[in-house]
């Protein structure tokens, strides 16, 4: 999953996971901040909310890793653009043991790039999604969806938002939602009303 910043892409991805077939589960792993094996070795581990303390040798985590991934799993690495050739090969070496039944996602601003330098790993994308900014046509329906609290707002009303100053970035619909809301607390708290 790919696209410029602010469109969208993680939430696109928690809502997919919404479908995620009976049985499966969904671990969402952090990239380190400046990432190496160890580090995402270690991210996977505690994404995956393994027993017990990290095992002492990178063998014995990566036998735990594995043998933890063997029932079926959505594992998610957000801000993959981050990760370095090495890592990237980590995670490979995870999708390819015999024993792990996982669907490997890449998401982040970038993550195509960084999977070009991992050719090996970059053919076995079954699917590659980018993200585009919101069409005007799009934003109604992608903005209801999203929260509540356009649902009553006028198309036409979205229209004029987003070409206003959204521009078709799912980010600033999501601060546009927040503010908003604090708005509707603060007058709630005000009025004592709940209006």
């Amino acid at each position: 999953m790919f696209g410029d910043p602010g469109r969208g892409k993680t939430a696109a991805v928690r809502m997919a996971l919404g479908d995620v077939p009976p049985g499966w589960k969904a671990t969402w792993v952090p990239v380190p901040v400046r990432p190496s094996v160890a580090g995402m070795r270690r991210a996977v581990f505690d994404a995956l909310a393994l027993a017990g303390r990290f095992p002492h040798t990178s063998a014995l985590a990566d036998a735990v890793v594995a043998e933890a991934l063997g029932e079926a799993r959505v594992l998610v690495v957000d801000e993959a653009q981050r990760l370095p050739v090495p890592c990237l090969e980590y995670l490979q070496s995870l999708w390819d043991h015999p024993g792990t039944r996982i669907t490997l996602v890449l998401c982040g601003a970038g993550s195509e790039r960084a999977l070009s330098r991992l050719p090996q790993l970059a053919s076995r994308i079954g699917a590659w999604q980018e993200v585009p900014r919101l069409t005007g046509a799009e934003v109604a329906a992608v903005v209801t969806g999203f929260h509540p609290l356009w649902r009553t707002v006028p198309a036409p009303d979205l229209t004029w938002i987003d070409w206003s100053c959204a521009h078709g970035t799912f980010r600033t619909w999501a601060v546009l939602s927040l503010i908003s809301m604090s708005i509707h607390i603060s007058r709630c708290d005000v009025t004592g009303t709940g209006a």
